[in-house]
């Protein structure tokens, strides 16, 4: 089974055990999120939203938070002794796909979290 979310403003296919990375999102390494919007899902059936479908998540667990390479913008006006050099690292966030839940059903809770007691 798979499924498409979009998350960042960007469209990921996703199925359980994948790791995929985004655009930042809130959570520690370990935390358990959902993407809420489901846009289609697949396997032996094909349901697909209008614009998402209904009562279907996506859980994941935020492996680790990251920065991009570095991309430099330089900008210079010849002759005119003008130059502007400015850097950016885009901030992401690394999942591991745990599953692809359907009719409105909640996450399971990790296991390490529930043998510790703190899940």
């Amino acid at each position: 089974m798979f499924a498409v979310v979009r998350t960042g403003g960007k469209q990921y296919r996703v199925s359980a055990n994948d790791v995929i990375t985004v655009e930042k999102l809130a959570g520690e390494p370990g935390d358990i999120i959902e993407l809420g919007e489901v846009l289609m899902l697949g396997g032996e059936t094909v349901t697909v939203g209008s614009p998402t479908v209904a009562g279907a998540t996506v859980a994941a667990e935020v492996v680790r938070q990251t920065r991009g390479a570095k991309v430099i913008a330089f900008k210079k006006r010849r002759r005119k002794n003008s130059r502007r050099k400015r850097g950016h690292r885009q901030e992401y966030t690394v999942l591991r796909i745990a599953e692809i839940l359907t009719d409105g059903r909640k996450p399971a809770p990790r296991a390490e979290a529930a043998a510790n007691g703190n899940g």
